[in-house]
């Protein structure tokens, strides 16, 4: 889909000035969804504060990042407010959602970089006595529970002062797994409540606004199912491409030799592994399998190992990837997330990020110290990374199947440099207790 020649894609995003959705626009849509969407999921809502009591006046709503699907759960629940959502800046150059986002006015932010433009916005739809939308962890689960809100998410709740929503989405990460892009209808339940009120926020530091953030958006979806027991049809692929996110294996410590097909995943190598069910529930394929309690009990595991290599002398990751950027001119087809402009070698150590390769035919390098680097974004699946270099949208394809070892090793370094972007207080004991089951 080609553009109007009257600046880059890059240039009119810039220049837009946003405004609270227009009622006819937004209403149509956010009905529309409710009719296909609310259904479909059997999605459900609590809610321990009503939100008309927040008609009048700018308000703040912070939602957890389950899935893709949360801009529609969450905005189904204020329903008939209208909401400026706040979304990736690289999603912005997607054909099937460029007009969708102009059209209610959605918000770009580039993701764990600081954005002025971003900022400025917020402020201009808050100033003017409207409803902000934002998704504090920047990107949607990647295990099946939280990260850390992004950096600066307690100091811009503090800066406004305004009242601030929480939404917690329960289901919606098993609905929508990061690893298979196959949607898998069970039920996803939404509770709204109040988080901070104003006079809360002013008598608070931004570090413990931060971190009463993180604790309220905090969820792990695979403990919610044990206890919920819903179950999710997942068709006979519950398993999936689920060793793009469990390369590891539990019983002969085997890197890359998972592999989820069907309903199962197991070791190449050693035999190892398991069935998911559709309640994603791990089973062993054989009395003498090792396996973690949970697939997020194994993700951790995989970080715990991860973090022992970043500590060790001489750390190391390279590989070589294909590099992708945003379009200038024309936006991408409907599943691409960049267009892809070179090749060259990636290099993570203890020092940072650098790629040494070509761009469009001609050298290209960078270098980003850990301290500019204290995770990635992942558009789609977890066969792909980007970052941000000097403001530029940047995406990696790795040869292997190695975004998630490359996506640990990089927060785990930053935190190792005494990075600004920490882990749970109590994560290392977690990832410690994770069991496993003979």
């Amino acid at each position: 889909m080609k553009t109007p020649w009257n600046g880059t894609l890059q240039e009119r995003l810039a220049r837009r000035a946003i405004r609270k959705p227009p009622a006819a626009i937004y209403l149509a849509l956010a009905n529309l969804w409710r009719l296909l969407i609310a259904p479909k999921y059997d999605v459900r809502y609590e809610y321990r504060v009503d939100p008309r009591k927040f008609r009048k006046g700018p308000l703040i709503v912070v939602s957890n990042h389950a899935s893709r699907l949360d801009y529609i759960y969450a905005g189904l629940a204020f329903l008939p407010m209208r909401l400026n959502f706040v979304a990736g800046y690289n999603e912005f150059f997607r054909s099937h959602l460029a007009l969708v986002f102009r059209l209610l006015q959605v918000i770009p932010k580039r993701n764990f970089t600081p954005d002025i433009y971003a900022a400025r916005q917020i402020a201009r739809i808050l100033s003017a006595g409207g409803k902000v939308i934002v998704f504090p962890e920047g990107m949607s689960s990647i295990g099946g529970s939280n990260q850390p809100s992004a950096l600066g998410s307690g100091n811009l709740l503090k800066h406004f002062g305004v009242p601030v929503l929480l939404v917690k989405i329960k289901g919606g990460y098993l609905t929508s797994t990061k690893y298979c892009l196959d949607e898998r209808p069970g039920r996803v339940e939404v509770v709204v409540d109040l988080l901070f009120s104003p006079e809360e926020l002013a008598g608070m530091s931004e570090a413990e606004a931060q971190e009463r953030l993180d604790g309220a958006l905090r969820h792990d979806d695979y403990e919610w199912n044990r206890t919920a027991r819903v179950r999710f049809a997942g068709l006979g692929k519950m398993a999936h491409n689920l060793h793009h996110l469990l390369y590891w294996c539990p019983r002969c410590e085997g890197e890359f030799t998972m592999r989820g097909e069907g309903d199962t995943i197991s070791c190449t190598s050693c035999g190892n592994g398991a069935r998911l069910d559709e309640f994603y529930d791990l089973s062993p394929l054989a009395p003498d399998c090792v396996l973690p309690a949970t697939p997020r009990a194994w993700y951790d595991l995989e970080r715990e190992r991860v973090r022992r290599e970043v500590l060790a002398p001489g750390f190391e990751l390279r590989e070589r990837v294909r590099l992708g950027t945003l379009p200038r001119f024309r936006y991408l087809g409907h599943q691409a997330t960049s267009e892809i402009v070179g090749e060259g070698e990636l290099v993570l150590d203890r020092e940072g990020l650098r790629y040494s390769g070509t761009r469009e035919g001609k050298p290209f390098a960078f270098a980003l110290p850990s301290a500019k680097v204290p995770t990635y974004g992942m558009c789609t699946d977890v066969t792909r990374f980007y970052t941000f270099h000097k403001g530029e949208f940047l995406e990696f394809y790795p040869e292997g199947e190695t975004t998630i070892k490359w996506l640990l090793a990089t927060e785990e370094v930053h935190r190792a440099n005494g990075g600004p972007w920490k882990d749970f207080p109590d994560a290392t004991a977690r990832r410690q207790s994770s069991k496993t089951c003979d």
